[in-house]
């Protein structure tokens, strides 16, 4: 690898590893500390939003749902602060990680390999972002719904907890968020040369299987509608991943 014409050892790699880690913990940090005082915007409007009658989502669809939260723990309201802090300053700190990440790799790249690899970054802070839309506007409604409905008897009814509902929002975000980032790994393998459109369409049925059985696990009740809400927009995002992938594996140019 080399910067500015001058290569670099492996004493200076790790050196800018270093600084950009310290960048971006500097930046994570800014983003906590200003988000914990915001701890009623954060939760009233934002966090807490789908567990309630007023959510977008249930007035569009005429549905009358609300949940009522309890917490169980002495502590536990003071860590989920805390917890939902760090994950939604991670959330908005993505793009500045995504730039870091290209930062670091950018000297190690063919100068044919660069323009295209930089549309794949840029493009995948906007899917991480569609991803979370995704998640917080259409499935993790959908899924609390499933659930605050389900009952095996009449005589239990359902109290849930707020850590409970904290752990399912969270790794649904995360979980969404990540997963709509395929499409720009594929477009960098794409232009990197290791993964072409025919690989692709060749393997779909068995993509097809392993998204079902990655929207089970999404979707542990097994509900088919929920499971079915999950699959589509994971099918969509390997039907773009084929769209956006070069027809052929072509090897890079020095």
């Amino acid at each position: 690898m080399a910067v500015n014409g001058e290569s670099l050892t492996f004493w200076d790699h790790l050196e800018e590893l270093r600084r950009s880690i310290f960048r971006v913990l500097a930046v994570f940090v800014c983003l906590t500390v200003c988000l914990f005082f915001f701890k009623n915007f954060l939760f009233d409007k934002v966090v807490l939003a789908p567990a309630s009658s007023d959510f977008f989502l249930y007035r569009m669809l005429g549905v009358d749902f609300s949940l009522n939260l309890v917490n169980l723990e002495v502590s536990a309201q003071f860590l989920i602060h805390m917890k939902v802090t760090f994950i939604c300053s991670l959330i908005l700190c993505v793009p500045y990680l995504i730039y870091e990440i290209w930062r670091f790799i950018l000297p190690a790249l063919y100068d044919n390999e660069k323009k295209s690899i930089r549309g794949a970054f840029a493009f995948a802070s906007v899917l991480f972002y569609i991803g979370l839309a995704t998640a917080y506007c259409v499935i993790f409604p959908f899924m609390l719904n499933f659930f605050a409905s389900y009952q095996v008897s009449p005589d239990v009814p359902n109290n849930f907890s707020l850590s409970s509902y904290i752990s399912m929002f969270t790794s649904t975000m995360l979980a969404f968020g990540l997963v709509f980032e395929f499409p720009a790994v594929i477009a960098a393998l794409s232009s990197l040369g290791v993964v072409s459109r025919e690989v692709l369409k060749q393997y779909r049925k068995h993509a097809f299987v392993v998204i079902l059985v990655l929207s089970a696990v999404i979707t542990p009740s097994g509900d088919p509608f929920t499971m079915m809400v999950v699959c589509l927009p994971l099918y969509l995002l390997y039907e773009v991943s084929i769209m956006i992938c070069r027809n052929k594996v072509e090897q890079p140019e020095e």
